[in-house]
């Protein structure tokens, strides 16, 4: 029996929990409790209610109380049962932690599974998929995705790649726990998520995939399709993302497939040890309406796919500044495109993406997503219709005023990481030391770097420090466009490696 099945099923016009908690804020009530702020304006509480609202006050309720969140048939109840129906998932978790609560949740709940405890992981994983590894005494095997070169960009990865990953982890006798994967990408690309689920499957293992970025994904029928409908095990959601709900909430969405039984438990397990025990009723209240806005909204939702391609046709018709996603058929691990994400090719202004994106805040109030070393990325939120023309005049003046030349250098080709000659966990938490770079080739990296551009992980902990990682990070953090994440000093001079 589902855990939605156990308990009836509200209507998905309404917001139960949001109006539990909009009901409770109109109530005559005396709060001795927490918050100090006592849901009031009153005393002290007056700067609070003057910067956020006297409604945020009343409405940010501690947790535990009934009629609210209390029991397993309560508003809060409702409102995640509805959310995984409207996501087609078995069960879904609110989340106040954000997606990178979700990655953790995830790699703890699968290194639980009575299975092995390798996971075949996209190499371009998110940190905190990292730290649930480190967590959750993972061992990872990776795979890569396939890479922009010219554009320091990674998209995902194709089942032929998956499979031959997962081939590979079991010649080596590494016995094989879960698999994980990202969908879509940073710049909108969508990875083939019931294939990828079906090689996953096959091999006896669950699908976990980061859908931070598509948490939009399966409400009009001009957007991609909820991994969770498409046979991913776990989908980690980032709905504030373009979901609609507020900053730092998110889900996690299981699906009734085949692991779910002895996945539930897990997760829930996962959930208690992650999930903060002060939850922000704002952030949880939020992911209900934001819910309700994408299942009503279908038609909003069109009318902004249709503003979003317009600008795209404007920039065509210019031809100086090339949509990356046309270029996505050149990959064959791309299947589909978010309509909603605009990732532009801003070479032809002489200027770093960077640089261009620093220009249009800076210079025209305008805020993007995302920048690389030739790229600039905008997002565009369901049923919203910001200023795109006022995007699209400033971009055609930076490329009128385009200068000879380009401030874009050319990096180094992206090493191969070194060996994992120990487990991630054991090169984080054991005795480390840092040493100069020259002394650091050869030795066990105690941390993650990645370079950005583009972003792949160059060195995890466990793994081998490499003289052609330690050149590639240096040249990159050298570069006025690029920095190392993780890194000790913006120079990379300096490694933390396990002592010997």
């Amino acid at each position: 029996m589902t855990r939605s099945s156990r308990y009836p099923l509200p209507s998905q016009a309404t917001t139960p929990y949001a109006t539990a908690l909009t009901r409770h804020a109109k109530r005559d009530t005396v709060n001795l409790m927490v918050p100090g702020h006592g849901a009031s304006p009153d005393g002290l509480a007056h700067e609070l209610a003057a910067f956020i609202g006297p409604q945020a006050l009343a409405l940010d309720v501690p947790p535990l109380i009934p009629g609210i969140d209390a029991g397993p048939e309560s508003p809060l109840a409702s409102a995640t049962r509805l959310a995984a129906d409207a996501w087609g998932a078995r069960r879904t978790w609110f989340l106040a932690n954000g997606a990178s609560q979700a990655n953790r949740m995830a790699a703890l709940a699968v290194a639980g599974l009575s299975g092995g405890d390798t996971i075949v992981a996209q190499r371009s994983a998110h940190s905190s998929f990292t730290d649930g590894v480190l967590l959750g005494d993972l061992l990872p095997h990776f795979v890569f995705p396939s890479i922009d070169t010219d554009r320091g960009i990674n998209h995902g990865v194709t089942p032929a790649a998956l499979e031959a990953a997962l081939q590979e982890a079991t010649e080596v006798g590494a016995p094989l726990g879960a698999v994980y994967v990202i969908s879509p990408s940073y710049f909108g690309a969508v990875a083939d998520v019931a294939g990828l689920a079906g090689v996953a499957h096959a091999h006896g293992v669950p699908l976990v995939v980061d859908g931070a970025w598509g948490s939009h994904f399966g409400f009009h029928p001009e957007l991609p399709e909820s991994p969770t409908r498409l046979g991913a095990d776990l989908t980690v959601s980032s709905t504030h993302k373009l979901g609609g709900s507020l900053t730092q909430s998110a889900m996690l969405h299981l699906s009734d497939g085949p692991f779910a039984e002895a996945l539930e438990p897990l997760v829930e397990r996962a959930y208690m040890m992650t999930q903060t025990t002060s939850a922000s009723a704002l952030l949880l209240g939020s992911l209900d309406v934001a819910r309700h806005a994408l299942v009503h909204g279908t038609a909003q939702i069109g009318e902004t796919i249709e503003t979003v391609e317009a600008f795209r046709e404007r920039l065509r018709a210019d031809g100086r500044l090339p949509i990356i996603s046309d270029g996505f058929e050149m990959y064959s691990d791309i299947v589909a495109a978010d309509p909603l994400r605009v990732s532009i090719d801003v070479s032809a202004t002489g200027l770093s993406g960077h640089a261009v994106r620093d220009r249009l805040s800076a210079e025209n109030g305008i805020f993007l997503e995302l920048s690389t070393a030739t790229a600039i990325v905008a997002f565009v939120g369901p049923g919203k219709h910001p200023d795109l023309g006022r995007f699209g005049d400033a971009l055609l003046a930076l490329a009128d005023a385009a200068s000879t030349g380009s401030e874009t250098p050319d990096f180094p080709e992206l090493p191969r990481p070194g060996r994992m000659l120990i487990r991630p966990r054991l090169a984080y938490f054991g005795r480390h030391e840092i040493v100069p770079a020259s002394e650091a080739v050869g030795r066990v990296s105690a941390d993650s770097l990645a370079a950005y551009p583009p972003g792949i992980p160059n060195v995890v902990p466990g793994e081998e420090i490499t003289a052609e990682t330690v050149a590639f990070l240096q040249t990159v953090a050298a570069s006025p466009i690029g920095y190392v994440r993780g890194a000790l000093d913006p120079a990379v001079t300096h490694f933390r490696v396990l002592a010997d």
